[in-house]
């Protein structure tokens, strides 16, 4: 592939993080269809040459590109989501991507989808198996990764599957071609730390010098940024938005410049919560355009049945397990307290008092000191509100 002539479209688009990744390296949208008003509204500010259309159903075809692009959605997949499965009346939109691609003389060169890690475990990977079935019917050889965000230059902890088909390419190469392994992350040299406020019974999604996947929000539409505890002077914030698109490795103002309300940092949350991090499609373009220079070690047969890994590969009904770990590469990133350009807003002293109750009637074991400085935090913000009435 040369650059400067290369395309893309992008189906269940949202703020176009994939686009721009693919974009910085060199390709060029030529249509991007997603449903959400606002994310539209994004879409058109950030993207303003190319065609946006609203529903999935309803696009008769696709442009022929280099890659096609789809973040199909997650709600039924997702562990925080219905967990309703592939056959959820949100994730089984994939198959209007399968029905987009069956058409042989507008098929892509590349099909690229994204989704939740948890697939690969929710009803036994019933998800991964139906996706990878269907594309070998199709005529698609096809390989996946888990891949996380960290390795992509962000203090996010997000773990997300990318897979990638050709009907003529092995993307074996794109997907393996690299492999550094989790760096190590000594928790005493950390001065901050990411968790979830919202949880507190069974885990709590806990971030070495990192925030933990940053969410659209809860089942019922209420925004949930993480929480993050400086340990070195107590604080205990959510992160300021505009934070939260860097951490997705977008600009900051990428969803308030263009006509979104700028306080209305609900909105933008869901926005940022359901995007792709930037760096991850940035590596998987580059990876292309590298051809078919990459090394890849393929592991032991995967039969139908069998719990999924982390990275596999197929065709043809051969498949294959691949080892591998979430981190082709490491890039460096500052750390959390240093990322951080906005001081954030307190946790609230009733989100406080609800994590407390759940953690101290929980099994969980946490890091010394937390709880204490918990305990700190909510007579801090509770003594503020006291003084302001």
């Amino acid at each position: 592939m040369m650059r400067g002539s290369l395309t893309s479209a992008g189906l269940f688009a949202g703020i176009g993080g994939i686009e721009l990744g693919l974009e910085r390296v060199g390709f060029s949208a030529s249509l991007l269809c997603e449903l959400d008003s606002a994310a539209q509204v994004v879409l058109r500010g950030r993207f303003p040459d190319v065609p946006i259309h609203s529903d999935v159903r309803a696009l008769k075809k696709i442009p022929k590109v280099d890659v096609l692009s789809a973040g199909f959605p997650c709600q039924d997949l997702s562990q925080a989501g219905r967990t309703a499965g592939i056959r959820g009346t949100q994730s089984g939109l994939i198959d209007e991507v399968f029905r987009l691609v069956s058409n042989r003389a507008t098929s892509p060169r590349w099909l690229l989808l994204e989704n939740v890690s948890f697939m690969l475990r929710l009803n036994r990977g019933a998800a991964m198996e139906y996706v990878t079935s269907r594309l070998e019917q199709l005529g698609f050889r096809w390989a996946y990764r888990v891949l996380d965000s960290r390795a992509f230059g962000v203090p996010q902890r997000r773990q997300r599957v990318i897979l990638l088909a050709s009907r003529d390419d092995d993307p074996r190469p794109v997907l393996f071609n690299a492999d550094v392994g989790e760096p190590a992350r000594d928790p005493e040299l950390a001065t901050t730390f990411g968790f979830y406020w919202t949880e507190g019974l069974r885990g709590v999604g806990w971030a070495i010098d990192a925030v933990p996947t940053l969410k659209g929000g809860s089942t019922i539409g209420i925004p949930s940024p993480p929480a993050i505890w400086h340990v070195n002077d107590g604080r205990i914030v959510t992160p300021d938005v505009r934070d939260a698109e860097r951490l997705q490795g977008f600009p900051a103002d990428w969803t308030a410049e263009v006509g979104l309300d700028r306080k209305s940092a609900a909105r933008r949350w869901k926005l940022v919560g359901n995007a792709v991090t930037v760096g991850v499609s940035e590596w998987i373009g580059n990876s292309i355009l590298a051809g078919e220079s990459g090394i890849y070690t393929d592991g032991a047969s995967l039969h139908v049945g069998d719990t999924w890994p982390d990275a596999a590969w197929g065709e043809q009904g051969e498949r294959r397990r691949v080892q591998v770990s979430a981190f082709p590469t490491d890039l460096p990133h500052p750390r959390l307290a240093d990322f951080l350009e906005h001081v954030g807003s307190p946790l609230s002293a009733r989100a406080t008092a609800g994590f407390l109750s759940r953690a101290r009637a929980s099994t969980l074991h946490f890091r010394e000191g937390f709880l204490t400085a918990l305990d700190d935090h909510f007579e801090r913000v509770t003594a503020q509100a006291q003084l302001a009435l």
